[in-house]
């Protein structure tokens, strides 16, 4: 075993598979790739890598799979299983972008599919298959996608998967917020083995329920006060257009995106693509806000053509600017793609051994799950960013955003204000 000092959990023991792995130039590339992007422009402290959190989420595997076998809840579940699960964590953001998830929001392919290659062929494919068997790496890949019949698939892809107990500690501790602070060990001690619908599965007993809670109180409040502040999601926006400029103009091939380290690609741009879009992210000049309000004070469907639409979100972009007097590029149109704050299905153990779904049903105290919702829409805000003061008319912008698609594909299309 080889040990590896982490400023979070101190010693992590690495295996001689899972270094051979680390060793691969697939897993390097890591080193240098932002866990947590551009919020590094808002918090100094954030430039820990993705390589470092894999490694996190590698070690909470291991201790996990070590607790879950001192209780004997691994009855019945083969080492082999567990090896995959070790591995699973370990690579489970290969395939990450330059810059964190910014470039799937702008139809990007999603970084687990970017994974596949990364894992099934190479340096990384020939290691799993040595050291584990010929079906390993598309083991491992099954469970990154969430689409394995292991009974430890919510270790890897669930409500309390590993991933999110690395990432919120670590972010938070490096970003020096107090909001991160869950309790990982009663998390990690309160996971169990049950009878499922469809089998054995991965659940929590009921006394890890409160811990649970912090969960999800620790991810609303990183959304709210760090993934989604909102100098970050104006860098973000700024990043995501100059990219997309880049691709359309052909400077850069989106295919080979996932390839470059961060720095990496912001030289290609700069290079290939410059522009002063570019110098003003490198720069730290920020488009400002213009226009915003939180999800709550929008129809539920509202506005989601901005975050899932980026063609479009680009049209009306540039017709805004046009009406506003400014450069194209020049006002930016922001709204977080869709996610769960805490998407809750995971079965639960009584203390007498009954086990129930923990869903929508309230069940024990707190509804974790519309809680989870309303979480949601108090953190996720829709903005206009702009490069210099303009006046907005909040009513306008509403309305605007409200309208579905079509409305205003029909008004580009026709020419009319979208403003009017």
């Amino acid at each position: 075993m080889e040990i590896i000092r982490d400023p979070l959990w101190n010693n992590i023991a690495v295996d001689a598979l899972a270094m051979r792995l680390v060793d691969t130039p697939a897993f390097q590339r890591l080193r240098y790739v932002r866990q947590l992007g551009l919020a590094f422009l808002v918090y100094p402290g954030a430039t820990h890598s993705r390589f470092e959190h894999a490694l996190g989420t590698y070690h909470l595997a291991r201790r996990a799979l070590a607790l879950l076998e001192e209780r004997g809840a691994l009855m019945g579940i083969s080492r082999g299983a567990c090896e995959i699960v070790r591995l699973a964590a370990l690579l489970h953001d290969i395939g990450h972008y330059p810059f964190s998830h910014a470039l799937e929001e702008i139809g990007a392919l999603h970084h687990e599919e970017v994974a596949r290659p990364l894992i099934t062929e190479g340096a990384v494919a020939d290691a799993l298959r040595a050291g584990v068997g010929v079906a390993a790496p598309d083991e491992v890949m099954a469970l990154i996608r969430g689409e394995s019949t292991s009974p430890l698939q919510r270790l890897i892809s669930g409500s309390l998967d590993l991933d999110k107990l690395d990432y919120l500690r670590r972010d938070a501790f490096m970003c020096g917020v107090p909001y991160g602070e869950i309790d990982v060990d009663r998390l990690l001690n309160s996971l169990t083995v049950v009878e499922g619908e469809h089998g054995l599965e991965i659940g929590i007993v009921e006394k890890g329920l409160s811990a649970l809670e912090s969960l999800l109180f620790a991810r609303y409040q990183m959304y709210r006060n760090v993934y989604w502040h909102h100098a970050v999601r104006s860098a973000t926006a700024m990043y995501k257009r100059l990219v997309e400029d880049a691709v359309n103009a052909g400077s850069l091939d989106a295919e080979t995106l996932a390839a470059f380290t961060d720095e990496g690609l912001l030289h290609d741009l700069a290079r290939r693509a410059p522009s002063p879009l570019l110098a003003a992210l490198r720069e730290r000049r920020l488009f400002k806000r213009a226009f915003q309000c939180p999800a709550g004070d929008l129809a539920p469907d509202a506005a989601e053509w901005i975050a899932d639409d980026p063609a479009l979100t680009r049209r009306v972009e540039q017709a805004l600017a046009t009406e506003l007097g400014l450069n194209p590029g020049e006002l930016l149109l922001d709204y977080p793609t869709k996610t769960q704050m805490l998407g809750l299905d995971m079965p639960v153990q009584r203390r007498a051994g009954e086990v129930f779904r923990l869903t929508g049903g309230g069940e024990g105290g707190i509804n974790l799950t519309k809680l989870a919702e309303e979480f949601y829409r108090s953190a996720r805000w829709l903005r206009v960013f702009a490069c210099r003061p303009v006046r907005l008319s909040r009513e306008r912008v509403m309305a605007l955003v409200s309208r579905s698609r079509d409305e205003v594909r029909e008004d580009l299309e026709e020419g009319r204000s979208l403003l009017a």
